[in-house]
Order: C-alpha cells, then structure tokens, then sequence
C-alpha cells in the first residue's frame, strides 16, 4: 500500500509517473484533465486502514483560498468499500471487507484484481477527475477444499506395484499462487500406497495414487484413510477428505471342499427322495469368481449316477429311485467342484447299503419330540413323564407272540399304550438334568417266539437351560495390599463356576454399584486390579461386592463380598504440630521441671507410627521423654549466664527404615531479680577524692557508677544518699539515674566529708541495693597522705540523711552492702513470687512469642522489658530526686 508520507521505493516510483502526467503548470493552471493514481492493497483490511493521499500525491497546494474538496461520484460498486477525507483526499478502508476472491473470482495472478474509483477534486475553479485503481493484493484467507466430503477409488487386487491411479476429485482454493494447493498427503498409507503430485500445463496439480505393496481382497477388501490437500501459506491451511479404496476382486482362487471323504450308511428300504448327503465346497472370491457347480466324475458308472441324483448348484445328493440291497453293497462316488478357470476340488462319498431283512417283525417309530437322524432331543425342564415317541410292531404273524422291552440306564419306560396291540409308548419318568448326565443310548428289543430279535437304537439327547446361576468358589473374598501400589496392580483373580452350557455357562463378572472406581475386574477373566496407588491413611479398608453373570436367558448371577484390607508401609515421617517451638522459662527454675510439652504426631499404624524424640545437641543440659515429649532441663538455669537456648529435637518413628523429621526449639530465659547492683566507682569505700575549697555550688564533683546483671527493670538502678559525715544537710545532691554527685553549698570548713549512697534496683517483688561510702576531702591540696587514711579508718557516727528501714551491714571484700545476710532466702522467697504470677506469665509469653521469632538464630541475651505508664516513671523520678537531695 502507497502512503505519501512515508513513500516507499515503489511509492516513489509511482509518484514519477504521476508526474509524468501532471507537470506543475498543468497540475496548477488545468484542472479539468483527468489524473491516474494507483494504490496497492492486501484484501481482509480492518476498517479505517490507511490506503493514500490524492492530495498529497497530486502535489496540491493546501495553502490555497478557498480550500480544495475532494469527494466520490457514489456511482460505483466499488466506493463502498473505502471512504474518503473531504478535506485532505486521504482513503482509508470502509466498514465492508474487501474480498479479493468475491470481486475478481476468475481473475488470474498476472491480471491482477482492480477497484476503479473516481474522485472529484473540487471547488470549481480548481476542479479536475481523479480516477483511483485500488490493486487488490491475495492474503491466504482460504483452505483448500475437496468438491466432495468422501471420494471412493477401485483399485484390482493384482494390481502390479508403481502403478499410479489418478485422483479425478482434486482440491480447489481460491487463493493465488503460492497460496493456492501445493501438495497432496495420506493420513495413513497402511504401506502399501503413496501419493504423487503432477502439474499439466495449466498450472492444475493432480494428486495420483500409487501402489507400493501387493495386494490381495481376500485379506482386506478396503482401506480407508483422509487425504489431505496443503496450500503454500505460513502456515499452511489444509483441507481434508476421506478416501475409501475399495480392492476388487479377480480370479486368484479356487474351490476346496470343507470335507473331501464322506460315508454314508443306507437301508435297502430306503424311500426315493431321500436325502443322503450334502457336500459344501468354499471360494473365498466374489460374484462370478466365487461361483460352483457341482459334477460326478466320469469314473461313476452311468447307473450310479441315474441311481444317486446331484444337485449341481447346492452338491446336495438324493436316492433317485429304489434301491437293490440284493446285489449291491456299497458305491463309491466321486464328486467334483468346478469353478472358472480352476482345476475341479475332489470329494469322495462312499454308501454303505444295509440289507432288510423281511417277514420277522418290523418295528416303526412316531416320535413325539423332536428327532434328527435317529437322535431324539429333550428339555432337561420337561416334567415327568412326557412322552418321547410310539412304537408299532408291524409284520406281526398272529401264531407268534412278540415281547417288547426298553435296554439301556435313565428314567426312562416303555409301556403299552393304553388298549391298543402292538402300541407302545416311550417316555420319561422324572425331570431329565443336563448338568447330571447329558446323552441316553437306549434300545428297544422286539422278539417273538422263535427267538427272532429286532434291535432298535434310539439316542436321547437332553437340551441345557439357564437353571443354574454361577457359584463363586468363595463368597467372602479378603485380600491384603501394601499402600503406595503401582497403578494396575493385580489383587485376585475371582473365579466363578455355572455348570449350565454353551453361553448359558458362560461367566461375565461386574462390579457391583458399591464398588469404588479405582477397582477394575476384567469381565472375561474376573481378574481384579486397583488402577491407582491405595493409601492406608486415606482409607484402610474398602468392601464391595463382585456379580457373575451367565449369559443364559433368563440370566442368573451371583455375588461376592470383597474385602480389600490397604496395609501400612512407614511412608509418612513424623510430623511436629509447630514448625519451631518457643518456651519461656524463668531462671532459676528447679532442675527436671517441665519447660514445655512438644507434641508431634505419626500417620503410620503400628510400630511405623511409634514416634521417639532425642535432643541432637544440648543433651548436656536438657533431656527429653522419649514417648510424652516433655522438655526437661537437668540443672537450673541462670539467665546471666545464658539467656537462650536452641535445641533441634528430632522426632523418629519405629518403620524400617526409620523416618524422622526434626524441629527447633527457643528456650528463652526470663529475668529474676537475683542480682544486687554492684558499684563499679568508687572502688572502695576508703577511696576519696579531693575538693577544691572554693568549688562552687552546682559543680559537679564526683560520680558513682553501678551495674546490675539482671534485665529489664531489674537492672534499671536508682541512687541516693541517706547518710553523709560533715557538712550541713543539704549541701550534696545525687543525680537519681546517672548517680552524678553535685555541690549544693558553699563548704566552709576544709577536711574530710563522708556520704553514704544506696545503690537500687526497680525489680519486683523486692528491689535488691548495694551501699558505698563516697568520701571528700575539702583542701588546697594532699599534703599528708597517711592523716587522710587515718581520718577514713576512724569509727566516726555520720549523720542519717533520711530514715531507712532496713538495717545495713557493711562487708569486706567487694565493696558492697546486701539486704540479707542470706541470699538463698532472697532466691527461694523471688521464685515464690513468680509463682503466683504463672498465669500471667504464661499470657505475656503468647503475646510475645511471635516477636522473639526474629532473635531465634541469636545467641544473645534476652532482655524481657517491663512497660510502665509514663505517669508513673514520672512520679517514680520525682520521688527518686526528693530522696537524693541533702
């Protein structure tokens, strides 16, 4: 497609050859001679595609007054298609797509497919004829198509390989060029076929069929696979049609009879017509090729022949007439199959001629069942004495007496019939049972009083009915599988047993409705599978019932009870409830009591659900029940020394081999107040130091410094001064939080001054405090060292700054003062004390649990901060500054 704006070389091209036809002079002075421009476009365009510029390429001048219009004669077919901008002459494509196909179907690739258009360029001082051709480019926008869904070919079985069949339903596609059918493919060449594409002279391809392989009707009559025809586009449309190719027949085979000896027994009182054999011989050809006819051969005798007539269209062979059971024995006929162009089949038949014996007595039989060559057929429902057929005695000398009597085992009698001589009746004398016993020989015997004896041979044959239902060898059928079972896996094979025959006896075996669907029987086998993998923790144990099935009609089934029982396999570690565990323990806590519970289950059953837990470090100093899960610390413990623990506990279960998981568990030690600030500075109470007399007031002039080991609030220290030695009160002030010892007065009077300062904690239920003695000496300088010392070895009372109640005991070595001589009582009476706040210890440790969880790595201390409401550290502060001041 041309765009002026952006002019291609082709564009540019173009754009010289309108020129060619519009100089300057013409293009500005003449607008009354007709311009052609042409644009070039691909077909299926969406509305409002850019097409070009009339203006633009007709180099107007757009500066001109007034403006140039451009509009479309709306006389054409083809103006519906594009639209147009008045003020600009721009086209662009109309809502109505352009179908290359539809505008120019008998166009070819070399003609092209136009669209004329006419634009008026206007007003009418400026006015000229634009005619447009718009050059309608194929897109592949079309499948290739068979005329027909379904295209049938005859192809001879002898056929000889590389021979071609030329396919007359080829494929059509509108689209040009390469975008038209390019090749031809089967689906399935069942390898014996292939296709071959060939191009005439008017470019039309042709697919042909080609032979690779032998064929033969016989073995398959028919082949039927699709055809596909691919067009040259990226990517390639198809098109499909099935292809039938039937094989036709010729003369590859000749007759064979099914039997080629036969016997046949004959009595010389035979009657004529009577049907003595039939013979069957097979073509596998068809039609006129599969066609018999039957013929003697000409080594039988021409009175055979006229004595044994042969149907040459069916083979089958009569008694012609009477029969000579005089001379004649036996005959031997051979028979022939013909079939065109074949060498007849042979078939020999062989009759047996048994003479007749006349003037003893004859005896006639009437059946009343049903009866075949001598061989009578019986329901084995048939009730108690039915009747199976009348005997007469004929040739019966009236001077002799004859007697007629039943050979042979089965409930079967033979009575005189009613008053009538020489009638007897055969018949039942119970119900006849199939499964029991399914063929009877009798022989009826007729003799008279010469001792003259006639044999009939009968054979009763009883008739099966559905009147038993299968019976499984086992109607409780348990069965035992280990979970994790591949999918398919082989469970039983049911066996069920119908003594009833042909498909009366046969079993087809069904699940019942209860059965779930991952349980498949074969119907045939009765072999039961699970399709999918069983899981003893899904489900342990499924029952259902399994149905045999005869074929017989009415059918009979009956059912069977499976159980199947999934066992355990240790495929399931233990599992811990918490992916950590987080315990808080006071300090101090007493050796093996119970820090905390760790709780962790086992799916398996058995001893693969037995679940033991050990500590795989810290073993030292913790224990575990193996079986509870109780943690348990050996020794108490003390947060000053160490104020977390991290343990891995791994939890492992009885299956061989044992699975186990393993999870961490935080033991975080909460402070107790059992530690006494210790004063760092001064470092003893016989240390002093040395104050300038005319120090100032406000100046600071010494500090004392304390530490505490405990945490929290129970590290938080307070100083202040209860007692002090020289000077007037008043005269030292403490800072409360920093211990800061300021001068409030003037000191008036040089020598050694003594302050004792209490060093506190905040910690509950009892702050814990320490004393020092700070001592001064108010001088220009130190001139005697020893007077010093001996000022602070002196038993001198000082005076109580404030009233305290406890009474201090001063001890050697750290410089220190201890509320109680016995700090086990202080221990004992503490763990008292959080005893009563249990619970509440217990609420904190929930709500904290998850803020500690980011510390669980650390091996820091701990410190638990005790939140106070801002009003009551302000008094706690206001109170601390009154006891300091002097």
């Amino acid at each position: 497609m041309f765009k002026s704006r952006h002019p291609s070389k082709r564009e540019r091209i173009w754009g010289f050859y309108i020129l060619m036809l519009c100089t300057p002079l013409s293009c500005l002075a003449n607008f009354s001679q007709a311009k052609e421009l042409i644009y070039k476009i691909k077909e299926g365009l969406p509305k409002g595609t850019f097409i070009g510029a009339i203006g633009v390429d007709l180099h107007l001048d757009f500066t001109v007054e007034p403006p140039f219009l451009f509009s479309l004669t709306q006389k054409k077919v083809s103006e519906q298609y594009v639209n147009i901008n008045n003020t600009t002459g721009e086209l662009y494509t109309s809502a109505a797509e352009i179908d290359r196909e539809t505008l120019c179907p008998y166009s070819s690739e070399e003609k092209g497919c136009f669209l004329s258009l006419d634009v008026f360029v206007l007003p009418q001082q400026y006015f000229q004829l634009v005619k447009v051709k718009l050059l309608i480019e194929d897109v592949n926008d079309n499948r290739p198509k068979f005329p027909t869904d379904e295209i049938r070919m005859f192809v001879p079985e002898n056929t000889p390989i590389n021979a071609r069949f030329a396919v007359e339903q080829s494929a059509v596609d509108p689209d040009l060029g390469i975008y038209g059918v390019q090749t031809y493919w089967l689906v399935n060449d069942f390898g014996v076929f292939t296709l071959d594409v060939e191009e005439n002279d008017g470019g039309e391809l042709t697919p042909f069929l080609i032979v690779t392989d032998f064929l033969d009707r016989e073995t398959q009559a028919e082949y039927v696979t699709d055809m596909i025809a691919e067009d040259g586009g990226t990517p390639p449309l198809l098109g499909a049609a099935t292809l039938k190719i039937a094989i036709t027949d010729v003369n590859d085979n000749c007759p064979t009879f099914t039997e080629s000896q036969i016997n046949v027994t004959l009595h010389g009182n035979t009657s004529k017509g009577a049907q003595l054999a039939r013979l069957h011989a097979f073509d596998p050809d068809l039609g006129a090729n599969a066609q018999i006819s039957y013929a003697y051969s000409e080594r039988v005798p021409r009175d055979t022949r006229s004595l044994f007539h042969l149907d040459k269209i069916i083979g089958e062979i009569k008694l012609a007439r009477k029969i000579d059971s005089v001379t004649a024995t036996f005959y031997k006929l051979t028979v022939l199959a013909n079939g065109p162009g074949c060498i007849p089949a042979v078939a020999s038949v062989t009759v047996y001629v048994i003479k007749v014996v006349t003037g003893p007595p004859a005896v006639i039989p009437r059946y009343i069942a049903p009866e075949k060559d001598g061989v009578v057929t019986l329901k084995e429902s048939e009730p108690a004495f039915s009747p199976i057929a009348f005997f007469t005695i004929k040739n019966m000398d009236k001077s002799q007496r004859v007697d007629c009597y039943l050979e042979g085992s089965g409930p079967f009698r033979l009575v005189p019939y009613q008053q009538l001589e020489n009638e007897y009746l055969l018949e039942t004398t119970e119900t006849l049972d199939y499964e029991r016993t399914q063929e009877y020989e009798l022989i009826l015997v007729a003799n008279n009083t010469q001792s003259l004896v006639i044999k009939t041979f009968l054979k009763v044959q009883v008739l099966d009915e559905n009147d038993n239902a299968p019976v499984f060898q086992q109607s409780l059928v348990e069965i035992s599988i280990e979970e994790n079972n591949s999918p398919n896996t082989f469970l039983t094979q049911l066996q069920a047993s119908d003594p009833d025959s042909e498909s009366r006896g046969e079993v087809i075996y069904i699940l019942g409705g209860d059965a779930p669907g991952i349980f498949v029987v074969d119907r045939l086998t009765g072999i039961l599978t699970v399709a999918t993998s069983l899981d003893r923790e899904e489900k342990e144990k499924y029952r259902f019932i399994v149905r045999a099935v005869d074929q017989g009609i009415p059918r009979r089934e009956s059912v069977a009870t499976v159980v199947v029982t999934v066992l355990d396999r240790n495929d399931n570690s233990p599992r811990f409830i918490n992916k950590d565990f987080t315990f808080f323990v006071p300090e101090n806590f007493p050796g093996y009591g119970e820090i905390g519970v760790l709780s962790v289950t086992d799916a398996d059953a058995g001893k693969n659900g037995w679940v033991a837990l050990s500590i795989l470090n810290g073993s030292d100093i913790f224990m575990i029940d193996t079986g509870r899960g109780a943690l348990r610390a050996k020794t108490s413990l003390d947060r000053e020394q160490q104020g977390t623990y991290q343990l891995w506990i791994e939890a492992a279960d009885g299956g061989e081999p044992a699975l186990s998981s393993v999870t961490m568990v935080n033991v975080l030690l909460l402070d107790v107040n059992d530690n006494p600030p210790i004063v760092l500075f001064p470092q003893s109470n016989q240390s002093y130091m040395l104050v300038l007399p005319n120090t100032t007031p406000g100046t600071s002039i010494a500090e004392v410094y304390a530490v505490d080991k405990d945490t929290g609030m129970n590290a938080v220290i307070a100083y202040s001064i209860i007692k002090r030695k020289g000077g007037e009160p008043g005269s030292f002030a403490i800072d409360p939080e920093t211990g800061n010892i300021t001068l409030k007065r003037e000191l008036s009077n040089r020598g050694l001054y003594s302050l004792l300062v209490k060093v506190s904690d905040h910690g509950q239920p009892e702050p814990l405090y320490s004393m020092v003695m700070v001592n001064f000496f108010v001088n220009e300088t130190v001139s005697n060292e020893s007077y010093i010392q001996s000022l602070l070895t002196r038993d001198v009372d000082i005076e109580v700054e404030e009233k305290p109640w406890y009474i201090s005991q001063m001890t050697d070595g750290p410089e220190r003062y201890e509320l109680f001589p016995c700090r086990p009582i202080l221990i004992t009476l503490s763990v008292a004390c959080l005893g009563l706040f249990s619970l509440v210890i217990i609420l904190i440790s929930y709500i904290c649990c998850k803020r500690f969880k980011k510390i669980r790595k650390k091996r820091s201390e701990v410190e638990v901060p005790l939140k106070m409401k801002n009003g009551a550290t302000h008094f706690l502060n206001r109170k601390l500054r009154q006891m300091s001041n002097i």
